[in-house]
């Protein structure tokens, strides 16, 4: 199918990923083939039923079993996959209190939870770090900060605090976080942090990693506070930053401690900070990190002698900038690049940056161009890629750039070399871009591009009631030929995987019969048989089958009449035997298989009786049984169809069987019997 789709492109020799050249490949394909550990197992039972296994609380929250007890690393984990699913509520938050949870390591990223429900389930265990990224807003960070503190141990020992994109009221006084003196790791990324709020951090005594980026810091002075501690500074994009250059460089200077800096911007700000740190040569003599992407006027060269005076730097961010091309960064040995030039480049990038969006939509941008031609299946990249989205599912940029990237990455036959479960993902995450961006155009034509992939379509698990909803709504909007060819081609397939009820439920279903009818009318009237007919006629069949409201919705629509003017206009077998699989179906419901008796059906099945392709003369025959038959009406199944859906059953031959005042219809189920046993 997908070859089809690109009939311009020559078939492409497939190479998997090299365990030499791609170790972190080969290491992806192996962890997303293997099954899921016991533990985890376990643990996605108890969040899937904790509503059966847990009691309630007079507050209607949960409270666990009285004899459970979950050790320190289960009790990580376990919070860990709750709030990946986002199952962390007020209610069922309440699960850890007490001590039967022994939390160590906290994440509580993105969750929907109180105050009350916060301290009530956190602020008294031992944490040593706690990841409170992206909170509700009804969890300020004011209010963290005053649980967190009103716990003696956890003022001394938390050593680990992230509060990036956590809200902040409006009249909030300075964020007090000196009680907190154990802490070494803080990260206020994106949040209301005042100047203020730095002094006050400068000041705790073991300080050593510091995120202030996108935050309303006017002046860094007070990191010189903690000169002799600080070993790790990230401000990118201080936009509200007031001091000059040489000011700034003056404070960084006095940091010799400082193995990480990173001073990146947004590209379009076009910020020459870096520039300027580049060209001194008595600053940072330690560090063996330094991110300066999207800065502006950075040459190869002075990026080279900046390296060259510090042979011990281990990582440069490049990106969006105008270096990282010469043979310098690709020999240098034990130096990584974030940045544009090559695939390794792109990919140091896409794990970097996977939490901003301005990066991330950069990487993806790059990612497109050299995988264009890709012929070398990169599973390492592709779940990259899923970080990407799923990490700024609102981002429009990113969303749309990153579905060009998994269409590159999976695309005429490279899908093949891919786990099922990466590519579950992927396809997931698409539908949900679908969702979140309904009107982007170009969005929907990558991900029904993605679609056409055979071993997508056919063996990686997703919603196919989505997708069918998705594909037919496409199908309606008379696009051009090839994305209708397209949709056909996915609907023919889809419909077989749907059971009769999703079928029945689909909104869009006879709107899309209808459309399906006009193409099958229009190809007729042309005399054109091509593909798309053939995937027109087999999803006609599919959607008919076992669907009593869409057979009579395809009588209703002139599907008979049309139907017969394609067998009187094409005597190809692929095309009679689709046509026939319908009219079984039509056959099968005992309100409308009085239609099929006329002249002109009938003289058309009787003839196709005799046909030498098996197939056809085996669908006419079972029209012919159908109609003969008065005993209860006997479901029928394309044997081809029955592989896929792995339902084969002879129930349905038994009535027939039974029939013992028509031997015709007997001697047909015992044929029927035979030829499906001799093909399976």
């Amino acid at each position: 199918m997908v070859h089809f789709l690109h009939p311009g492109h020559a078939p492409r020799n497939i190479v998997p990923p090299d365990a030499q050249k791609d170790a972190l490949g080969c290491c992806v394909v192996q962890e997303e083939a293997s099954p899921y550990t016991l533990v985890n197992i376990c643990l996605n039972f108890l969040i899937a039923n904790l509503e059966k296994l847990c009691s309630e609380r007079p507050d209607g929250t949960l409270c666990l079993p009285e004899h459970w007890s979950f050790p320190q690393e289960v009790a990580d984990r376990f919070l860990r996959m709750m709030t990946w699913q986002g199952k962390l509520t007020d209610r069922t938050a309440s699960i850890f209190r007490g001590n039967q949870m022994k939390l160590k390591l906290a994440n509580i990223q993105k969750a929907k939870i109180s105050t009350p429900a916060f301290i009530k389930a956190f602020c008294h265990h031992k944490l040593i770090e706690l990841n409170a990224t992206a909170v509700h807003a009804d969890l300020p960070v004011p209010d963290i900060l005053s649980g967190l503190c009103s716990n003696s141990w956890m003022q001394q020992n938390l050593q680990c605090l992230l509060l990036d994109s956590t809200s902040i009221p409006q009249n909030s006084r300075v964020l007090f976080f000196g009680q907190l003196t154990g802490l070494c790791i803080l990260s206020v990324f994106n949040v209301c942090f005042h100047t203020e709020d730095l002094a006050n951090v400068s000041q705790l005594p073991r300080l050593e990693s510091l995120d202030i980026s996108s935050t309303l810091v006017t002046d860094i002075s007070a990191l010189l506070t903690c000169k002799d501690r600080l070993k790790s500074l990230t401000m990118h994009y201080l936009k509200c930053l007031t001091m000059t250059k040489p000011q700034i460089l003056a404070v960084i200077r006095e940091l010799k401690c400082l193995l990480h800096l990173d001073i990146s911007d947004h590209k379009q700000v076009k910020s020459d900070l870096a520039f300027h740190l580049l060209q001194q040569k008595d600053i940072l003599p330690n560090v063996v990190s330094l991110d300066i992407s999207g800065s502006n006027c950075i040459t190869d060269a002075a990026v080279e002698m900046f390296i060259q005076q510090r042979p011990a730097m281990q990582f440069v961010g490049l990106l969006a900038t105008d270096a990282g091309y010469s043979d310098f960064f690709t020999t240098k040995q034990g130096l990584r690049v974030a940045g544009g030039a090559n695939m390794s480049q792109i990919s140091e990038a896409l794990s970097r940056y996977r939490n901003r969006s301005c990066f991330m939509k950069e990487a993806l941008y790059r990612l497109f161009t050299e995988t264009f031609s890709m012929k070398v299946t990169m599973p390492a990249i592709l779940k990259l890629v899923a970080v990407g989205m799923r990490n700024h599912p609102l981002d429009l940029p990113v969303q749309f750039t990153a579905s060009a990237c998994a269409l590159n990455l999976t695309r005429q036959g490279l899908a093949k070399g891919m786990p099922v479960r990466l590519l579950s993902e992927v396809t997931c995450l698409l539908f949900k871009a679908l969702k979140n961006f309904p009107h982007y155009q170009q969005l929907q034509k990558n991900c029904l591009l993605s679609l056409t992939n055979s071993r997508i379509l056919v063996d990686v698990p997703f919603d196919r009631f989505d997708a069918a909803k998705f594909v037919m709504r496409w199908l309606c909007k008379h696009e051009n030929p090839k994305m209708q060819t397209m949709a056909v081609s996915v609907t023919s397939i889809l419909a077989l995987q749907l059971s009769p009820q999703q079928t029945a439920q689909l909104e869009e279903l006879f709107m899309a019969v209808k459309e399906l009818l006009a193409i099958v009318k229009q190809k007729t009237t042309e005399n054109l048989d091509d593909v798309t007919l053939l995937f027109t006629l087999k999803a006609l069949w599919n959607l008919t089958d076992e669907s009593p409201a869409v057979c009579k919705h395809f009588i209703e629509n002139q599907g008979l009449e049309i139907f017969i003017e394609v067998l009187e206009t094409f005597s190809e077998s692929a095309i009679q035997s689709k046509v026939l699989g319908l009219l079984n179906n039509i056959a099968e419901v005992r309100e409308l298989s009085s239609k099929l008796v006329t002249e002109d059906v009938l003289k058309h099945i009787n003839s196709l009786l005799c046909s030498r392709e098996m197939e056809v003369s085996y669908f006419a025959a079972g029209i012919i049984a159908h109609l003969t038959s008065d005993r209860r009406l006997w479901i029928s199944h394309d044997f081809q169809r029955r592989i896929l859906l792995q339902d084969l059953s002879f129930k349905t031959f038994f009535p027939l069987l039974g029939n013992f005042s028509q031997p015709e219809v007997q001697l047909w189920a015992v044929w029927a019997v035979y030829h499906v046993c001799s093909k399976n």
